[in-house]
């Protein structure tokens, strides 16, 4: 508890220093820990990640909040509608309602579901997923919260942090890097995707915890069973693939090359491999040799 409390008065200083805001540890770790999170919602509702992570930051007091620790919620959403578990804290009154997830994805999806699905914030649909300024002033206009430098703090989080790559990143086709953390694995788009490289001892458990999905997610989306080993280097998705490759690769076959199998292939190009079969109409018990050519597209 004397740690928590710390934890959060080091939050509020940093918070309260206005224009003074200075880079912090803490804040940091999250960004690394929910950016894939916030990418991928992005990529599913077009609010911007930038604005999904400091409002977490915010509302949450950077993981560390009562609300976050006890029931995951890591945006202040009370209970209005909501029939799931809840949690009670004092907020503007004694022990108001607050909904309780079970994951910080969840937390995540639902903080996504509540502004799409909200006549209040349907204006702010309007703007640019790059427009983090709009986003931030809008929500404030739109009632989001009650502090007066709501959208003034979003907007100089996503400034220091620069969070707006992140905004950028989504946009991406490519191979595109979108966050260097000091600890964690970099995490980067391809084909749609949000992808990791596993390192030696990674588990599907592992990058569970460090990325906030299942570990039967990640192994289904990776057509893995959730207690395989992984191997240094193996490309892990952090969303189910697609069903062909970019479009770059449209009229550029993939020639198979020495020590290529046909899930390596699918992983590379960040396709299914039931997809790559039906593709090059390939039985599953087909051998692939050096020089064949399949489409991926």
């Amino acid at each position: 508890m004397k740690r928590l409390i710390m934890t959060v008065s080091v939050f509020l200083a940093v918070m309260n220093a206005g224009a003074q805001m200075k880079w912090n540890q803490q804040f940091q770790n999250y960004i690394n820990k929910y950016c894939g999170i916030a990418v991928q919602e992005m990529q599913k509702y077009h609010i911007p990640a930038s604005i999904t992570l400091a409002q977490g930051i915010l509302e949450s007091g950077a993981g560390n909040s009562e609300l976050c620790l006890k029931g995951n919620n890591h945006f202040g959403i009370k209970c209005h509608g909501w029939t799931g578990r809840t949690v009670y804290h004092d907020d503007d009154e004694t022990q108001e309602c607050f909904r309780a997830y079970n994951s910080a994805l969840e937390s995540y999806e639902d903080h996504s579901k509540f502004l799409a699905s909200s006549q209040r914030y349907r204006s702010l649909f309007q703007l640019r997923v790059t427009d983090y300024e709009g986003w931030a002033r809008g929500l404030k206009a739109c009632g989001y919260a009650t502090n007066p430098q709501y959208a003034d703090k979003l907007i100089q989080l996503i400034e220091l942090y620069k969070l707006y790559e992140f905004d950028r990143g989504g946009k991406s086709k490519g191979g595109k890097t979108i966050v260097t953390p000091q600890d964690e694995h970099v995490i980067r788009i391809y084909n749609r995707n949000l992808y990791l490289i596993a390192r030696q001892g990674d588990t599907f458990r592992s990058l569970a915890k460090e990325t906030g999905i299942s570990r039967r997610k990640l192994a289904n989306y990776n057509e893995r069973d959730k207690n395989d080993v992984l191997s240094d280097g193996d490309i892990i998705y952090l969303k189910k693939k697609r069903s062909r490759a970019d479009k770059a690769f449209k009229k550029h076959p993939h020639v198979v090359k020495a020590g290529d199998s046909m899930y390596s292939i699918a992983q590379q190009y960040g396709i299914r491999l039931k997809s790559l079969y039906k593709m090059n109409r390939l039985e599953p018990d087909y051998q692939i040799r050096v020089g064949d050519k399949l489409r991926v597209y």
